[in-house]
This record gives C-alpha cells, structure tokens and sequence, in this order.
C-alpha cells in the first residue's frame, strides 16, 4: 500500500537511522537508565517530527532557527505550551546527539556548541512550611492498608529526598531497618545511599507488617490480589502517576493551597537539612546531584548569614 511505503521511508530516513543508532549506543556504551533512554528517544522523535529533515547533514543554523520556533510553537497532548527548561531539555538532546555523530560515527556535522540554549529564569524553589508539612505526613488514615502505605511513601520522600522515579523503583529487599538506610539508583545509573528518619522507618515497618505477600516491589497496588501472585509480581509496583496523585490527594486533605508534588518534599528535605547546618556538598550527595550548582538553588531560602544581616541591619 502506498501509505505503508511512505511510512517506511520516513521510519527508515538517514536521520532516524542515526538517532537508533545513538540510542543503542546510549545503552550499551553510556550505561544510560531505561528513564533516560526513553527521555532522549520522545526528545529525538520531537526533533525529527518538527525539523522536517531526511539526514543528519540536513542540521544547519537556519533548520536550528526553525527548530526553536517550532518549540515555540508545539503544544502538548493537553494544549500546554512546552517550558523554557523543557525547550532546553530538547535542545540539550539534540547537542548530544550532535557531538556523538562527530566523536562516534566520525561525521561532519553542525557544531553541537552551536546549538544555544534559551535563557532561563532563575529556578523557583518551592517548600513547604513546617506546619503544612506536618499536616500532610499527618493526612492518611493509617487504620487502613492503603493509608499505611501512602503514609510510608510521604515519610520516606521527607526523610530521603527521593526522586519520583527512585521511590517507585525501590525493593522491599533494599531496605535495612537495622542501620536504617537504604541504597537508591539514581539518574546516570548512579547508587547513593540514604538514610531513614525515625519516623519513616516506623511508617514503613507498619506498612511492610500490613502486607500479607512476598512480591519485589516495595510500593504495591491492589494487596488483596498481590497476595495470590508469585513473585517478582513486576505488574503490581505502584505506577508514577498512582504515586504523583498520592501527594496531590493528601496535600488537598490536609488543606494546602501551594499544590505541592512529590519534588516539593524533595525540596523541603534539602532545606531542612541547609536550615539546620548541614553544608552543601553533603546535601548534594544525599539527593544524588551531578554538581554542585544544581544544589546552590536552595541557599537562596536557607542562607541563616543573610538572614541574621536582615534581622541585625534593616531598618525596623
């Protein structure tokens, strides 16, 4: 059928060739995370869809232009505009992309440098107020066995600054309740260990003593029927939107008007930690950052020095 032919070609262009190519690559040589391998493919699917081009000689600085633009201009599936940091997500993709075909395949392409990013507003650190806080850890009926686990989930984001997808990945055979800690794979496949507040290994001992299975996942859906399957029961580890939707649920019970996420708890344990002394690097290595830079965001709302100034020099 033509419209089979015509979508073979297109599947089968240079240009998708190369990127499968560097998706391969990712996996095999960078060691990259199944996360992240799925991140760059929709960002590469993106770029071939919006540029409009067959091979990767194609790139120049005017496809570039009309590639912004049409960042620009793209909408997601619920008509949103895309973000300035995930613009620049995309187009951080496709200079890596770039400099693998120059160092890799050995090809003559557009300087990867060259690709710009756009300018970015300083990031907004969003935190919740101990009282807030405390409501929310506070919210879920724990007399249930679903309350038990969102209970222990809220505890265990506080107590670790865990990403989303590094909660969800967790094993019930990960966790030591004798040294309390726990050992995470982070972005880059990076393992960190982390540590568990009194309070969290109590939530989650109660939560693990409610369930009556064997399976791998530590954070399940559906118990009752979890507890007539055989292990690893893969299919029952509670999904990322289950887990999103758990902070949005309590945080509306709890009456929190700021529409925290579970990035807000991440946020709220890092300048827990900076507000009561604890020095940068160490945070930096208890929430699995690359580099430094990234963790500075939080000295803007955690710096006691500046605070002490205010209080001492302003005027009254």
């Amino acid at each position: 059928m033509p419209g089979t032919k015509a979508k073979s070609t297109v599947s089968d262009s240079p240009l998708n060739c190369a990127i499968d190519r560097y998706l391969v690559f990712l996996r095999s040589e960078e060691n990259k995370s199944p996360l992240t391998v799925e991140a760059y493919t929709r960002s590469l699917r993106l770029f071939s869809d919006l540029a409009g081009i067959k091979t990767p000689q194609d790139i120049n600085k005017g496809l570039i232009r009309v590639y912004k633009s049409e960042l620009h201009m793209h909408r997601t599936k619920t008509g949103s505009e895309l973000s300035v940091r995930t613009k620049n997500h995309h187009l951080t993709v496709l200079r890596a992309f770039l400099r693998y075909l120059v160092q890799e395949e050995e090809l003559n392409v557009y300087p990867p440098d060259r690709v710009t990013r756009f300018k970015e507003q300083e990031r907004q650190v969003k935190v919740l107020f101990s009282d807030e806080l405390h409501r929310l850890l506070n919210a879920p009926d724990t007399s249930t066995r679903s309350g038990k686990r969102d209970k222990a989930m809220l505890e265990l984001f506080f107590s670790t600054g865990l990403r989303l997808a590094e909660l969800r990945g967790l094993n019930t055979k990960e966790l030591n309740f004798r040294t309390r800690e726990i050992s995470v794979r982070g972005k880059r496949g990076k393992i960190r260990v982390v540590f568990l507040s009194e309070r969290a290994a109590d939530a989650l001992k109660d939560y693990m003593e409610s369930r009556t299975d064997d399976l791998t996942p530590l954070f399940i859906r559906a118990p009752e029927r979890a507890a007539q399957v055989a292990p690893p029961g893969e299919n029952f580890r509670l999904s990322r939107i289950s887990i999103y939707n758990c902070v949005k649920k309590y945080a509306l019970q709890a009456g929190i008007v700021s529409n925290p996420s579970p990035h807000t708890l991440r946020h709220s344990f890092a300048t827990d930690l900076l507000r009561n002394g604890a020095d940068l690097r160490s945070v930096q290595e208890m929430l699995g950052h690359k580099d430094l830079s990234t963790t500075q965001i939080y000295t803007h709302v955690t710096n006691p020095q500046l605070k002490e100034v205010h209080r001492k020099f302003h005027s009254k």
